[in-house]
């Protein structure tokens, strides 16, 4: 590229900084739109809702199907480091495989702590989107699970959605066959529900 296209690039990023946010929407299945059609997953459903409200937002697909927060832990540098720049938005949506697989509620605690401990160093805004155990847990592990998302929202002062899925759970025509994971219609419902947390997200930036 030559100097003269460079400034001019430039230029223009700096004329529109504010306009054109990039979302990365950090999570498992439930993000990258297990089993549904493309198009129809988490990240784009969000993109075209914002853009639709006049909001020129990309919201970059961060899901791995069946992922942990270990997983995740791991993979977060690698992530980031394979978007265009740093992005304006990390909506988190972790710790459902740990507590479908029963791990100890300090495992996700620990790993979702040392994530949003890194993208604090990195200067990156988080929506901690939170989950909830399985009724079929009991009671015991709710107790330890269930808090683990508002205990670290307070503790990196980051806005909370305190069920990704709200409204969806247990909802005829909003979950697959599976009783998991969300239908085109249930990702639209997410979409609806989390919507107002992230636009107030972004005028926070």
């Amino acid at each position: 590229m030559s100097i003269a296209s460079t400034l001019v690039a430039a230029a223009l990023a700096a004329a529109h900084p504010t306009t054109q946010p990039l979302i990365l929407a950090f999570g498992d299945s439930l993000t990258a739109g297990y089993n549904l059609p493309r198009g129809q997953g988490f990240a784009p459903q969000l993109q075209d809702v914002l853009r639709r409200q006049g909001i020129a937002a990309t919201v970059a697909d961060g899901g791995v199907s069946g992922d942990t927060t270990t997983g995740g832990k791991a993979r977060l540098g690698w992530t980031l480091a394979g978007l265009p720049r740093k992005p304006d938005l990390v909506i988190l949506e972790l710790g459902g495989n740990d507590m479908l697989r029963s791990l100890d509620p300090a495992i996700p605690r620990a790993n979702l702590d040392a994530i949003l401990t890194e993208l604090d160093h990195r200067r990156i805004p988080v929506l901690i989107a939170g989950m909830r155990a399985a009724p079929s847990l009991g009671p015991g592990y709710r107790a330890k699970f269930d808090p683990i998302y508002p205990m670290l929202a307070t503790r990196h002062r980051a806005p909370l959605y305190p069920f990704f899925m709200d409204g969806v759970a247990g909802v005829r025509g909003m979950q697959q066959a599976d009783g998991v994971h969300p239908t085109a219609v249930g990702v639209r419902r997410i979409v609806a529900g989390i919507l107002p947390k992230v636009k107030a997200a972004l005028k926070r930036r």
